[in-house]
């Protein structure tokens, strides 16, 4: 009869993630993942398999965190720029549970030329976000909050660069105004053309 597991494995794989968030993947050894996680090196190999697929799990973890705290911030009753804006805040404004910036942008910035497999889950997390963003300003053309000449692609595309930069910008400084005029400027393109 197997023997029942003796840790929470969502848990564990939460204490994996900070720590990967907080050093990188490089930077953090098994050893370290060990003493974070509270378990023992077997039960690691046993339950997530090596260091990179636990890894990669734990930017899926990440991505589903992210995904569910936005659902929940957002709801139909805002506007576009609200709702965007939301998505903003989210990026920048933590409760200092988590490390400073995101998960995903880090790894992109130190894996993904040299991880394939990291880089096309980079990839589709970065494009989740951006057709979020998309879905947003298509509902807010239908509004009438977005001015119906924009090319949504183009549009989302532009804003989820931004949104890309507010998260490097997050680990550099904790100047909130300049996180506010970066995400005042990045919206006035929606204030500024509203539809007729």
């Amino acid at each position: 009869m197997a023997r029942s597991k003796e840790f929470n494995e969502e848990q564990a794989l939460d204490r994996a993630m900070e720590i990967f968030w907080r050093q990188g993947f490089e930077k953090t050894s098994i050893q370290d993942l060990v003493d974070q996680m509270g378990i023992h090196r077997r039960s690691l190999y046993d339950t997530f398999g090596d260091k990179h697929s636990l890894f990669v799990q734990t930017l899926e973890r990440y991505e589903s965190l992210v995904a569910s705290q936005i659902r929940k911030q957002i709801t139909e009753e805002m506007t576009t720029v609200e709702s965007i804006r939301k998505i903003f805040e989210l990026a920048v404004y933590s409760d200092n549970t988590y490390p400073k910036g995101c998960l995903m942008v880090n790894t992109a910035v130190e894996l993904s030329l040299l991880d394939n497999d990291v880089s096309q889950r980079i990839k589709s997390a970065f494009k989740q976000t951006e057709n979020l963003i998309a879905d947003l300003l298509i509902r807010g053309k239908a509004r009438g909050e977005v001015d119906r000449s924009f090319d949504i692609s183009e549009l989302s595309h532009f804003i989820h660069n931004a949104l890309i930069g507010v998260r490097v910008l997050v680990k550099i400084t904790a100047d909130p105004k300049e996180f506010d005029s970066t995400i005042d400027l990045t919206l006035s393109i929606l204030k500024n053309n509203p539809s007729k």
